[in-house]
């Protein structure tokens, strides 16, 4: 049986550029950490870094060059999930953090443009880009073959996709996805993993096994409460996400990354919008702002050397 809990959609009224504090977007998509309950979201928003590392940040000329002409403000949907690396509260309850939003301040200021955000679920980001509902979307998209097809990227990052389970699962390293057959998997809705789970939902039966059970999530800290809770056995998602949560929550152990992902700014296909965007990233890693962005959120085995449009999906 799969279960779903997916968000109604909510909208963020728009708002004048990211140079104001309070001015903090989301990311999540592809799958977080998260606490098991209300009182672990409060209690992990008091240890997320606030370390201010974009606001000194200035327009670069020949980034901003490459906007196609007027471009001034842009509308970025993004998908609230959980704990950092990913989108996360802080204490306030209403100022949004986490990797993907210092990365999308950080390119808007190097581009010189205001941002209107928009939040919505992940799984319904995607398919609105086309109809011009959103300019990009930030929420921790992995480049795939399959998404390729409808949507161009501006990497960022490399994350990709990993497992994690209870300290007392008799799950170690997860290598093969016959190690879960029998035991119900909690991910993300409209998710990398979510797919690749349904893409390979034969490989137990097909072996003589019990098959395994996909269950979704609209948010990580459902998923988390669901492992943490025993209705899960296993997660499926980020590997920054998974190792974030193993470090922050107790009784839970990391078991292996499964697969690497590029991670971008999604934008329709064909936009004019991507040149710009790299650039603004390639400016990001060249001035160093990158790898502090990176630190600041502990993720720096997920650097690029440089941004790629649209590059082909890792097969790793």
């Amino acid at each position: 049986m799969r279960t779903s809990t997916r968000a109604h959609k909510k909208h963020f009224a728009p708002f004048v550029l990211i140079t104001s504090a309070t001015l903090l977007l989301t990311a999540c998509g592809s799958g977080s950490g998260g606490p098991a309950d209300a009182a672990g979201v409060a209690a992990q928003a008091d240890k997320i870094p606030t370390t201010d590392v974009v606001s000194g940040i200035g327009k670069d000329a020949s980034a901003a060059g490459l906007l196609p002409s007027g471009v001034k403000s842009l509308t970025v949907a993004v998908s609230v999930g959980g704990t950092p690396p990913g989108t996360a509260y802080l204490s306030d309850g209403k100022t949004l953090t986490g990797q993907d939003v210092d990365f999308t301040k950080a390119v808007a200021k190097v581009l010189g443009i205001e941002l209107k955000v928009e939040q919505a679920s992940f799984d319904a980001i995607l398919p609105a880009l086309d109809s011009g509902k959103y300019d990009f979307g930030a929420s921790n998209f992995g480049v795939t073959d399959e998404r390729r097809k409808t949507v161009d990227f501006v990497t960022y990052v490399n994350d990709g996709q990993g497992f994690a389970a209870r300290k007392d699962s008799k799950l170690s390293k997860v290598t093969d996805l016959k190690q879960l057959c029998g035991l119900n998997v909690a991910t993300g809705a409209g998710t990398t993993f979510e797919a690749t789970l349904e893409e390979n939902e034969k490989v137990c039966t097909d072996a003589g096994k019990k098959a395994y059970k996909v269950q979704t999530y609209a948010e990580s800290s459902a998923i988390w409460s669901s492992v943490q809770q025993g209705r899960s056995d296993v997660v499926m998602s980020t590997i920054n996400g998974l190792r974030y949560a193993v470090a922050h929550q107790q009784g839970l152990k990391f078991l292996n990354e499964y697969h690497r992902l590029d991670v971008g700014f999604a934008f329709k296909k064909g936009t004019k919008l991507a040149p710009a965007f790299q650039a603004a990233v390639d400016k990001l890693i060249a001035d160093g702002t990158y790898e502090k962005i990176l630190k600041k959120w502990g993720t720096t085995g997920s650097a690029i050397e440089k941004s790629r449009i649209s590059p082909p999906e890792l097969k790793n």
